[in-house]
C-alpha cells in the first residue's frame, strides 16, 4: 500500500503532539513541515528530517500531501484550511475552528460544498487562484476530509460518562459544574503575542483553554438553549500585556432544563486538573481525569483514564493520538469526519455569546 503523505503547518507548541502522533502511525509518512518563523521551521525540519517551508501554499504546490495538520495561530486556521481543501488535501484542524464565528462559517460552507458536490469535479472557495484547480473525486477517492481536534471526546472517562447519561440508567440530569483553573503568566503571552491579541486569537481563556470544557458540557448534557455570564481581565500582571479575558464565569441552560456552570481562569497559581461534576436523579458523576460515579444506593464505580506519555503537556490529556489515528482510519470512508467544522463550531458559538455581552 502507498503511504499516506502528511504535513504539519505550524510548528509551535501544539505541533509537539501532532508530529510524533503522525510518525507513530503505520502507513503514514511525514513529508514536510511549515512555519512562518524560520527558526521553528528549521528546528522541526531537523528533528523530523523532512523539508521545511515558510509558506503553506508553496508546500501544497511542491509536496502535494494527502493530509495537512493545521497547527497555526487561530486567525490562520480557516485561510490555511481552505487552501488545503482547494488543493484536494484533507485537513485535521486544531481547535478552535476559527478565531470568530464568521470565519468558521466560511469553513463550514466549504465543507458543505464538498459534501454536496457529485462525484466528478468540485472547487471549494479559496483566496489563492493558484490553488483553485478542480478537485477530481471518484468512488475510490472521496473528497478531502476535514476534522477538528476536540480530543477530550476520546477520553475513556468522558465516553463512559456519556454512555451512562444517554442510557437513562442514572435518571435525568439536574445540573453540572466545571472548572478550568490554570496559570498563564505574562511571559506565556509575550512568547507568542498572538495569544493575547483578540484580533489574532479571537479571545482568551474561553477560546484558548476552556473551549474543550465548554464542548464537553454541551456534548454530555445536550444542546444549550441559553447562555449567561461574563468574561473579564483581572490578573494584575496581565493587564498591560493582553487585551483578552483571563477569567470567565458562565451559566448554561440545556434543552432538557438542566443547568451547568463553568468557571475558567488562567490566573490560578498552578495548573489544576479540569473538573466536571454532573448530578443526576440517581447518581453523581465526577470527572477528575478519571471518572467516579457515586450511585444513590451507595455503589461507587471508577473508570480510569489512560496513562500515556505524549509529546505535549500533561494537562492537554492523552487522547490527541487517538483522535489523529481515528481521523486517518476514516479517510477512506465516504462520510465526513464526525467532529466536523460545524460540530466544532458549537462551542465557539456559545463562547461568542459571552464575548458579545462583555466589554473588556
Amino acid at each position: 500500500m502507498t503511504a499516506i503523505r502528511a504535513a504539519v503547518i505550524g510548528c509551535g507548541d501544539i505541533s509537539a503532539v501532532h508530529l510524533p502522533a503522525v510518525a507513530a502511525l503505520d502507513g503514514v509518512e511525514l513529508v514536510a513541515v511549515c512555519d512562518v518563523d524560520p527558526a521553528r521551521a528549521a528546528a522541526a525540519s531537523a528533528a523530523w528530517k523532512v523539508p521545511a517551508f515558510h509558506d503553506h501554499r508553496t508546500l501544497l504546490l511542491e509536496i502535494s500531501p494527502d493530509v495537512v495538520h493545521v497547527c497555526t495561530p487561530h486567525d490562520q486556521h480557516v485561510p490555511v484550511a481552505l487552501d488545503c481543501l482547494a488543493a484536494g488535501v484533507s485537513v485535521l484542524l486544531e481547535k478552535p475552528v476559527a478565531h470568530s464565528v464568521a470565519e468558521a462559517g466560511r469553513l463550514i460552507a466549504a465543507a458543505d460544498a464538498l459534501l454536496c458536490s457529485p462525484i466528478g469535479t468540485t472547487t471549494p472557495t479559496t483566496d489563492d487562484p493558484l490553488l483553485c484547480s478542480p478537485i477530481r473525486t471518484t468512488a475510490d477517492r472521496p473528497p478531502p476530509k476535514i476534522g477538528v481536534c476536540l480530543q477530550n471526546r476520546y477520553n475513556l472517562p468522558v465516553r463512559a460518562a456519556r454512555e451512562r447519561l444517554l442510557s437513562g440508567e442514572l435518571g435525568a440530569v439536574t445540573g453540572a459544574s466545571a472548572t478550568v483553573l490554570w496559570h498563564r503568566d505574562a511571559a506565556y503571552y509575550r512568547n507568542r503575542p498572538w495569544r493575547g491579541q483578540r484580533t489574532h486569537s479571537g479571545g482568551g481563556v474561553l477560546i484558548n483553554q476552556a473551549i474543550h470544557t465548554v464542548d464537553l458540557l454541551s456534548w454530555l448534557l445536550g444542546e444549550v438553549v441559553d447562555v449567561r455570564g461574563h468574561a473579564g481581565r483581572y490578573g494584575v500582571g496581565l493587564r498591560d500585556v493582553i487585551d483578552v479575558e483571563d477569567t470567565a464565569n458562565i451559566l448554561f441552560t440545556h434543552a432538557g432544563g438542566a443547568t451547568s456552570v463553568l468557571f475558567a481562569t488562567v490566573t490560578n497559581a498552578v495548573d489544576e486538573p479540569v473538573t466536571i461534576d454532573i448530578v443526576t436523579e440517581k447518581a453523581t458523576l465526577r470527572l477528575r481525569g478519571d471518572l467516579t460515579v457515586t450511585h444513590a444506593d451507595g455503589r461507587v464505580e471508577t473508570v480510569a483514564e489512560r496513562r500515556a506519555v505524549t509529546g505535549g503537556r500533561s494537562y492537554w490529556g492523552v487522547s490527541h493520538e487517538l483522535l489523529i489515528a481515528d481521523f486517518y482510519r476514516r479517510l477512506p470512508d465516504p462520510e465526513p469526519f464526525w467532529i466536523s467544522p460545524a460540530e466544532g463550531t458549537v462551542a465557539l458559538r456559545l463562547i461568542d455569546q459571552i464575548y458579545e455581552r462583555t466589554l473588556l
